[in-house]
């Protein structure tokens, strides 16, 4: 353990689309690697500098994609990337939070810097995916002005992602430009996407001069020369950088997870888990991993050890 590290027992995991990919090239891994990036738990122990946790805490955290994952009895982190879990949930439905969370307030509010006060119209593409769940939400809590439209291509998702905060509904399967242009003929002020491959062009087309897009998935290219005539702005969100460079304020990531322990409290976010399974195992896992890539899920799958 670091000085700043917390030994944490983890009572609940989840799984991203990250846990997918980093799977993926594990062919290419000299050593094997513990998967996971999301729990929740209870801290056992604390290094000789932390300060922000006691042992008996219930803490909430995603990780650090350069340190063995989550999904393990007893895990490693560093304090300044943990939040004090709300005690309105279950640890399973705390686990679902915690990555999407960070993901969705940094795009929403170190990249966009959207504010109480700002207004427009944002568009959120695979809203009702488990960081597009979360966006919605903060919207609806932070940016009460904010003219939300989500993309849902079954009523199940519609359904979900108008429950989370979403004003309009368009469907990515079908002629997604021209559903826009109906609900939205005056325009898109900002982007925020987990699906970005192969879009720019159409992104380019709805977006309003000065426009602004937050992508968190990983396109094979981008074209961003034709973003110079309207001067739009192409922002990449990756909720890992702040741990895996050591970033002198790593600390955010506890401050806004403590924020959005705060939300969930007063009832302003709700738990994003959709699935829960039992116990943390392999066979979980796997079954886990099987239906984030089926691409079908709506909101979040958790693996939990409580009854």
């Amino acid at each position: 353990m670091g000085p700043r590290d917390l030994l944490v027992e983890v009572r609940a995991v989840s799984v991203n689309p990250v846990g997918i990919k980093v799977r993926g090239r594990g062919a290419d891994q000299a050593e094997p690697q513990i998967l996971g990036y999301d729990a929740a738990g209870v801290v056992q122990a604390v290094g000789a500098e932390a300060s922000l946790f006691a042992v008996g805490d219930e803490v909430y955290y995603a990780g650090a994609i350069n340190r063995p994952g989550t999904n393990t009895q007893l895990h490693v982190v560093d304090e300044r990337i943990v939040g004090p879990k709300s005690a309105s949930l279950t640890f399973a439905e705390a686990a679902a939070l915690p990555l999407t969370a960070i993901t969705a307030w940094e795009g929403l509010f170190d990249k966009l810097k959207l504010t109480s006060d700002s207004g427009g119209t944002l568009l959120m593409v695979g809203a009702s995916g488990g960081v597009g769940s979360v966006v919605l939400q903060l919207l609806r809590a932070l940016v009460p002005q904010m003219r939300v439209i989500a993309t849902a291509s079954r009523p199940e998702a519609e359904d979900w992602v108008r429950s989370l905060g979403a004003h309009e509904t368009v469907n990515h399967r079908g002629d997604l430009r021209s559903e826009i242009r109906q609900v939205a003929p005056e325009g898109i002020d900002y982007i925020f996407t987990a699906n970005s491959e192969d879009q720019t062009e159409l992104y380019i087309d709805v977006l309003n001069p000065f426009g602004q897009i937050v992508a968190i998935d990983d396109p094979g290219s981008v074209d961003v020369i034709g973003l110079k005539p309207k001067a739009l702005s192409w922002h990449w969100e990756f909720m890992f950088a702040r741990s895996l460079h050591q970033a002198a304020d790593q600390i955010r990531q506890h401050e806004l997870l403590a924020e959005v322990a705060q939300l969930v409290a007063s009832g302003e976010v709700r738990s994003t888990v959709t699935t829960t399974l039992r116990p943390i195992a392999a066979e979980q896992i796997r079954e886990a991993h099987r239906l984030v890539e089926s691409g079908h899920m709506i909101g979040k799958v958790v693996i939990t050890n409580e009854a």
